[in-house]
């Protein structure tokens, strides 16, 4: 009999324990902040930080937040709702302070995905975890793509016309395609041939408009190639390209990111001017960054303070496996 008591004892408590963790999780809710929610790159973020809440039963509350102002009235919600942390891409790095100080006041732990904060003094505020890409490598990785395709075709690289699409008000920006330039110029492409091409926004429209100057200025150069931030900024100087008269043979762009709107572009019946995109995974900064926060709140685990990702270079003829070996698909 007191054999029976204890194991019924002992599976009550189980049962107990289970559901309290259940109970738990349900009340964890967490934040996840972007910047620009219409881009492919944050909606596959919000995606799997979907997954991630499915898997551990907490709730994950998506917002958009495109300046400062409403990430700041965000933050403020997130504290009102009674959200424990939130994992936040921000519109402006240079918020960092602020941001820190805004989440302490609502009581809720901080990550940042993508973009890393900066101090009054512009360096990272290192103790915020954050999770984001090896920009310079992804960088050097666009140009030796770039330069490898300027091989195969044959190009002389003094009658090439190079369009640096540029934001660089964004620090991995610049990374990314100083990078990119590296390797350029490590392979003898000439500096006067590489022409800025600043983008008032990070999409494929404003990159059209800043491309599309660089091309009507240069009009002499009948082949270029393009590099910047993202798929977005380099399909829109293709879309310039072709929109002054270049063929797709007469145009090597690199992308970086993956996106939907890059696979569209090798689905296409005919190869155009995008010949490659880096891919970087929406999975890890998107998953991730979602369990790393749960697990912080939940079991008090607090995140690695500095995670970077790396990215695979992905054609029209081999994107598919490329994405299935980062686990895209």
């Amino acid at each position: 009999m007191r054999l029976l008591k204890t194991a019924l004892v002992a599976g009550a408590l189980a049962v107990l324990s289970v559901t309290t963790i259940a109970a738990y999780a349900q009340d964890t809710k967490i934040g996840f902040i972007v910047k620009q929610p219409e881009e492919p790159w944050f909606q596959d973020e919000w995606k799997f930080a979907d997954q991630a809440a499915k898997e551990k039963g907490f709730t994950l509350v998506k917002i958009g937040a495109e300046d400062g102002e409403k990430l700041m009235s965000a933050i403020d919600n997130l504290g009102a709702q009674g959200a424990q942390g939130f994992v936040v891409c921000t519109p402006d790095v240079k918020l960092g302070p602020g941001i820190v100080a805004k989440a302490a006041a609502n009581n809720l732990k901080l990550m940042t995905v993508d973009d890393r904060l900066v101090g009054a003094d512009g360096k990272p505020l290192e103790d915020v975890p954050h999770m984001g890409i090896s920009a310079t490598k992804i960088g050097e990785a666009v140009g030796q793509a770039i330069v490898d395709e300027m091989k195969a075709r044959g190009w002389k690289m003094d009658e090439v016309g190079a369009i640096r699409v540029s934001y660089d008000q964004l620090p991995t920006a610049v990374d990314r395609v100083e990078g990119a330039i590296s390797v350029l110029k490590a392979a003898g492409f000439k500096t006067q041939n590489i022409f800025d091409a600043p983008q008032a926004k990070t999409d494929t429209e404003a990159a059209l408009n800043a491309a599309t100057v660089v091309l009507n200025a240069h009009a002499d150069i009948k082949k270029w190639i393009a590099f910047g931030l993202n798929d977005e900024a380099v399909l829109g100087a293709v879309r310039a390209s072709e929109s002054v008269g270049i063929p797709a043979d007469g145009m090597i762009g690199v992308g970086i990111g993956g996106a939907e709107s890059a696979i569209n572009e090798f689905k296409k019946p005919a190869a155009t001017g995008f010949v490659g995109t880096v891919i970087i995974s929406p999975k890890r900064h998107g998953y991730e960054t979602a369990l790393n926060m749960y697990d912080w709140i939940a079991n008090n685990k607090e995140p690695a303070k500095l995670t970077l990702t790396a990215g695979a270079l992905a054609k029209r003829d081999d994107y598919q496996k490329v994405r299935k070996d980062l686990g895209i698909e």
